[in-house]
C-alpha cells in the first residue's frame, strides 16, 4: 500500500499517465496502473520488456481493468514471463490475475517475509500492505537470469524496503528496474517490519558500485542521473538519522513528538508514513546502541539517548 514517504527528491517532475502503453526506451514500454494517489505517485508502473516474445514486470494491483488493457496492447505478442519486485498490494497480485490468462510463470521475489518477528498487535497497523498470497513459479536471487530475444533481465537483490525486494538489470538498455528500493518522485518508505533500515541503506550502498545510467522505477518517472542521485539519499537518510537523535537529545522521546518536529507542513495523509520511516531510523539506532527503549523497539515505544 504505502510506499514512499513525504520527502520529495525529485529528479524528473514529469509523471506519466495512466491509461496507455508507451515507449520509454529500446525495449522497455509503458503502462501505468490507475492507482494513483500520495503513496503511488500516479499509479505502479508496469513494464513491458522487448518485443514480440516478452516480460512484463511488476503487473501492479487486483484490478482486472488494468490486466485487460495491458493484454490488449499485447495482442500479437507473447508473455513468457511475469515478473515481481516485491510484495506490496499494489505491485504483485496482477501478476495472479495475468498468469492465469496467459499461463506465464511469475519470477522473481520469493514469499513475502518480514524484517523481524511480528507481534499481534502489530499486524493491523503495521503489515496491512503485505500479499501474502504471492506465490512465484520460480524464485531468483542475485544473478538469476530471465531472458528472451534481444532482452535478459538479472536479478539484483535489494533489500529494505521489504526484505525480498529485488531490482532488475537490462543490460542491452544500460537500465535498472529499481522497483520502490530508488525513486525520483520521493523518498522510499522503510517500514518496520516489512523493511529495515540497515539494509536499505546497505542496499542503496550497493547499487553504487553499479553502471546502469537510467533507473525505471516502480512509481513516477526515471531516475536519469542514478549515481548522483544515490548520493543524495543516502545523504537524506544520514540527515534524517541526525534530526531524529537531536529530537530525542531535546527531550521528545515519543515518534509522534519526533514527527511533529521535523516533518513541517506535512500532508495529513502521510502521518502515517512519516511515523514508520522515524519508526525505523529508531529501530536501527537501537540496535547500533545509540538509542535505548524498554525492551523491543514499539510504535508507541519511549525512546531516549543511550
Amino acid at each position: 500500500m504505502a510506499v514512499a514517504d513525504e520527502s520529495r527528491l525529485t529528479l524528473d517532475p514529469a509523471m506519466p499517465v495512466p491509461g496507455r502503453l508507451e515507449t520509454v526506451m529500446q525495449l522497455i514500454r509503458r503502462r501505468i496502473a490507475p492507482n494513483g494517489g500520495p503513496f503511488t505517485a500516479s499509479g505502479t508502473c508496469t513494464y513491458v520488456i522487448g518485443v514480440g516474445e516478452v516480460a512484463v514486470l511488476d503487473p501492479g494491483p487486483d484490478d482486472p481493468a488494468h490486466i485487460d488493457a495491458l493484454l490488449a496492447d499485447l495482442t500479437g505478442e507473447r508473455i513468457t514471463a511475469i515478473v515481481v519486485t516485491h510484495t506490496h498490494r499494489d505491485h504483485s497480485p496482477g501478476a495472479r490475475l495475468l498468469a492465469a490468462r496467459t499461463s506465464a510463470p511469475i519470477v522473481g521475489c520469493g514469499r513475502h517475509r518480514a524484517a523481524r518477528a511480528v507481534s499481534e498487535s502489530e499486524v493491523p497497523r503495521l503489515d496491512a500492505s503485505a500479499d501474502r498470497a504471492h506465490a512465484p513459479d520460480r524464485v531468483m536471487v542475485e544473478g538469476d537470469l530471465v531472458s528472451g530475444p534481444g532482452w535478459t533481465l538479472a536479478a539484483v537483490e535489494t533489500p529494505g524496503h521489504t526484505m525480498n525486494h529485488l531490482a532488475f538489470a537490462l543490460p542491452e538498455a544500460q537500465a535498472l528496474f529499481s522497483g520502490d528500493h530508488v525513486m525520483a518522485w520521493s523518498t522510499t518508505i522503510v517500514a518496520p517490519p516489512d523493511g529495515a533500515m540497515r539494509a536499505y541503506m546497505a542496499s542503496l550502498e550497493k547499487l553504487r558500485g553499479r553502471d546502469e545510467t537510467v533507473y525505471w522505477p516502480g512509481h513516477g518517472g526515471p531516475v536519469r542521473e542514478p549515481a548522483r542521485f544515490l548520493r543524495g539519499l543516502a545523504c537524506h537518510r544520514r540527515q534524517r538519522e541526525a534530526a531524529i537523535r537531536a529530537r530525542l537529545s531535546d527531550g521528545d522521546t515519543g515518534i509522534a513528538q519526533i514527527v511533529a518536529a521535523i516533518y513541517r507542513n506535512l500532508d495529513p495523509r502521510l502521518r502515517g508514513a512519516a511515523a514508520l520511516s522515524v519508526f525505523a531510523h529508531l529501530e536501527d539506532l537501537v540496535g547500533r546502541g545509540l538509542v535505548a527503549t524498554d525492551g523491543a523497539p514499539q510504535l508507541d515505544g519511549t525512546f531516549t539517548p543511550a
